[in-house]
């Protein structure tokens, strides 16, 4: 079954998965990936000297940027680090996806409900704001 994909599009992002919506004006398309082999609260290691912070993974983050590709406009949410480490990971290994991401803002624990509807809001603002060609 091939996706059909949208325009704009939201990644919802921690350390344990990433959630992709995909905004259509007929629905919305979504989508779950997950680092591998993960389980749990993979935030602080017991031992290791330093933030605290799991490593990038850069096989969940590869994933997440591959699913994205074909969008034209990204939001990306999520709160704590994961969502700057995400655009941190397109902008040095992704770098023709980087201009597409419009903005990565906070949003702590939302429903699938709430990611779609503060995605639709942030588009339906900028897209007010930007000249049409």
């Amino acid at each position: 079954m091939s996706m059909t994909h949208h325009f704009h599009a939201v990644v919802w992002i921690d350390h344990s998965e990433a959630r992709i919506f995909e905004l259509g004006t007929t629905g919305v398309e979504h989508r779950r990936i997950r680092p591998a082999g993960r389980r749990g609260n993979v935030h602080h290691k017991a031992g290791t000297v330093g933030s605290g912070h799991a490593p990038t993974d850069t096989h969940f983050f590869a994933a997440i940027a591959d699913a994205l590709k074909p969008i034209h406009e990204i939001l990306i949410v999520g709160h704590g680090q994961a969502k700057t480490e995400l655009a941190h990971f397109i902008r040095d290994h992704v770098p023709a996806l980087a201009p597409r991401i419009m903005s990565v803002e906070t949003l702590d624990n939302p429903t699938d409900g709430e990611v779609i509807a503060f995605a639709r809001n942030f588009f339906q603002i900028r897209d007010r704001m930007t000249p049409q060609r």
